[in-house]
């Protein structure tokens, strides 16, 4: 079964950085990218960047790759968010996800993924 749990959010001042993680298990060849999103309430949960497990390609939403970087460990099964110079539009849930199935690019839509983790919050305060 697959499992993703993150972790890394918490409370920074506007300018600050954090790496965010994300725990992957029971991931077969199928799920072949994981994808870090975002989500205010109130508001539709938007991608920030993914990754194609197999051959490390990142893919990042437009405007998002300038200050955040994802990357992984293979052999911890590791995906991570590195975010640079949050401002306070950055404060959001985010998740990490995986696709049901897929051998394709890594897209940054969320339709595009079905496992999902709970979540962990970041908050950047000005």
């Amino acid at each position: 079964q697959v499992k993703l749990v993150e972790s890394g959010g918490g409370s920074v001042q506007a300018g600050g950085s954090l790496r965010l993680s994300c725990a992957t298990s029971g991931m077969t060849y199928l799920n072949n990218c994981v994808g870090w999103f975002r989500q205010v309430p109130g508001q539709q949960r938007n991608g920030v960047a993914s990754i194609d497990r197999t051959i490390g390609t990142p893919y990042y939403t437009d405007g998002m790759k300038a200050r955040f970087t994802i990357s992984q460990d293979k052999v911890r099964n590791m995906v991570y968010l590195q975010m640079e110079n949050l401002k306070p539009e950055d404060t959001a849930m985010y998740y990490c996800a995986a696709p049901l199935s897929g051998d394709g690019a890594c897209f940054t839509t969320p339709a595009a993924y079905y496992f999902w983790g709970q979540g962990t919050q970041v908050t950047v305060s000005s």
